[in-house]
């Protein structure tokens, strides 16, 4: 499911003002008591919000902020979805698997391939 107007308003709000959100995904920090983050991605940044302990779809606060000149991925897709960020290990769902692999091609400069080239 995409993440919602909502839940996009409120990530603009604890972001700069001056910044563009370009893609947001949601994703559960592996092995953790408080696992459901929000991934902000900008035209400035990478930024990592919490939803806290009892909310998995209210982003609360930024724990991290990290220059757009990284790579998020790749991510390993051979049992449940993950990737490592920072030193973390994180978790998505399937359907967000490719707003990584978007985010990562922008940086790189590197048009994704068509999905459907025959459509």
């Amino acid at each position: 499911m995409p993440v919602s107007s909502g839940v996009r308003k409120r990530i603009k709000e604890l972001l700069d003002p001056d910044d563009e959100i370009h893609y947001v995904f949601p994703a559960d920090i592996a092995g953790s008591f408080n696992p459901c983050v929000f991934f902000a991605v900008t035209r400035k940044t990478i930024t990592i919000l919490t939803t806290g302990r009892w909310s998995r779809k209210a982003p609360k606060h930024v724990i991290s902020t990290t220059l757009r000149n990284h790579r998020i991925g790749p991510v390993e897709t051979t049992t449940t979805p993950w990737f490592e960020f920072n030193g973390v290990v994180y978790e998505v769902d399937d359907e967000y698997v490719a707003v990584v692999h978007a985010a990562d091609a922008e940086i790189l400069r590197v048009k994704p391939e068509d999905p459907l080239p025959d459509l």
